[in-house]
């Protein structure tokens, strides 16, 4: 018998996202492979954090259906009809994603250990002696060795951000979301995060990056979106789409940011 196809690992059908009268996500279609990453670029106010949020479930779809592994996302369908599902169950399903932002959102009064076995314990339930073995692993494979003892106010933004892909990581995610996460970082700190995620990508992480980062971009991503207005308006492969562009909008932002 033929293999059957696997679901894709993130798989997102005419997504929209309106605030109000704000058109954020103008109908998103997009899937990502098992093992694959994902890059999108495109100008601040495109879309591409809200995105994020939306396939994180920190922001709820006004239309489409976003589905991790072909397990609907949000909702569940009788009859043809789509009701929403209660939080209990969001959470759960919000487990399956791991996320790392901008700002790096740690635990100011926590020790960069309690803040990696923070989720573990309460949310997942693991042996507090387990999630602390594997938080001690976490922070020695994200380059952090010997420094799970210091508090946030004590580590270079840097090593803050590289905290929280730890803690991420401790929950064991099926697909990692970056959003911008070297965006405010010192720039002499942004390549131990990038070096942090390629990592990841080359271990066989799902992941979905945003970043500005054009250079890594081109070196880490399987595929490559350039997003405008709420809008795919290109994707490809990154050698493709950054030497040769098929839109000009495309081709206009490529100019501004590709020196």
């Amino acid at each position: 018998m033929p293999d059957i196809p696997s679901a894709p690992a993130v798989e997102l059908r005419d997504v929209h996202k309106f605030y109000n009268e704000f058109h954020a996500l103008r109908g998103v279609s997009l899937s990502i492979a098992k093992g694959e990453v994902c890059v999108a670029i495109g100008p601040s106010g495109s879309g591409k954090s809200t995105l994020l949020r939306c396939i994180n479930q920190l922001e709820i779809i006004t239309a489409g259906r976003i589905f991790l592994e072909g397990e609907l996302q949000g909702y569940r369908e009788i009859d043809g009809r789509f009701h929403p599902l209660p939080q209990s169950q969001v959470a759960r399903q919000r487990r399956r994603t791991g996320m790392v932002f901008q700002r790096f959102n740690l635990f100011p009064h926590m020790t960069a250990l309690e803040n990696v076995v923070e989720g573990p314990i309460h949310v997942r339930g693991i042996p507090k002696a387990q999630a602390r073995e594997r938080a001690v692993a976490l922070l020695d494979r994200v380059g952090l060795r010997g420094l799970g003892a210091r508090y946030p106010n004590q580590l270079s933004g840097g090593q803050q951000q590289r905290v929280a892909i730890a803690r991420a990581l401790a929950m064991e995610p099926e697909v990692m979301l970056f959003d911008e996460p070297t965006s405010a970082l010192d720039p002499e700190l942004v390549g131990e995060v990038l070096d942090v995620i390629k990592d990841l990508a080359e271990s066989g992480m799902t992941m979905m990056l945003v970043t500005h980062e054009i250079g890594f971009a081109r070196e880490v991503a399987d595929d490559l979106v350039f997003m405008d207005c709420g809008l795919i308006v290109e994707q490809g492969r990154p050698q493709d789409i950054l030497s040769n562009p098929q839109e000009a909008r495309t081709r206009a932002f490529l100019s501004k940011v590709l020196v």
